[in-house]
């Protein structure tokens, strides 16, 4: 009788896990896009995503846009944009991305590029780690704003502070972007949150954006 019981309670604790957990997601991806804090930091990151030839895709362009704004208003002394190139490209994400900011009258040397990262949790371990060497830990993210709670909970763990300012044009808005895209973001932020804290990496760059079927070694 007392195995029957406990066996029913552990059914039943994790069937409210598995309820409870998708909804907690959601309202933390939903909560961190529609209400940004940004406040002064040290650095501006800009997280890359497409570029055709060195010309940063639309969603690429809007968070520059947003990066060059955020900086002209004083709240950060530098930038740093990053992301690596795809397989056959003739240059990288943070490289475009930092001449697009210098042709848009940043100085070059407030501009660093970092060309790693085609996951958002490599990019931010790449950033992290030239944060650390610079001795500042304030960040503000540029990112999609269904995109800013787990690019924001991946810098935390890497020991940087983080605010993030979401992009305000292109085609990733909250009112141009699915509910797909929170759905999937949702998702990622809780396998990060569950098995990838724990060490077990999943990307983010697949084919389709199918970003609960890889794990990497």
């Amino acid at each position: 009788m007392f195995l029957f019981r406990w066996i029913r309670r552990t059914i039943t604790v994790i069937v409210l896990i598995a309820l409870i957990a998708p909804g907690y997601a959601v309202s933390q991806v939903w909560r961190a896009a529609n209400n940004p804090i940004v406040r002064q930091g040290d650095v501006i990151v800009v997280l890359g995503t497409a570029q055709l030839n060195g010309r940063p895709g639309e969603a690429l362009e809007a968070r520059l846009k947003e990066a060059k704004r955020i900086f002209d208003l004083g709240y950060a002394p530098t930038i740093i944009t990053v992301g690596a190139g795809a397989p056959g490209d003739r240059t990288t994400e943070a490289a475009s991305g930092k001449y697009w900011l210098r042709t848009h009258g940043i100085p070059s040397k407030k501009i660093t590029a970092i060309e790693e990262g085609r996951d958002t949790l490599t990019s931010t371990k790449a950033y992290a780690a030239v944060m650390k060497k610079r001795y500042v830990s304030d960040v503000i993210i540029v990112t999609d704003p269904y995109h800013c709670k787990r690019a924001m909970t991946m810098a935390n763990d890497q020991g940087v502070v983080s605010t993030c300012s979401p992009v305000q044009d292109g085609p990733n808005t909250i009112s141009a972007s699915s509910y797909k895209y929170l759905l999937r973001e949702a998702g990622a932020y809780l396998v990060h949150i569950t098995v990838g804290r724990r060490g077990i990496q999943v990307s983010d760059h697949l084919p389709g954006a199918d970003i609960l079927t890889k794990v990497m070694p």
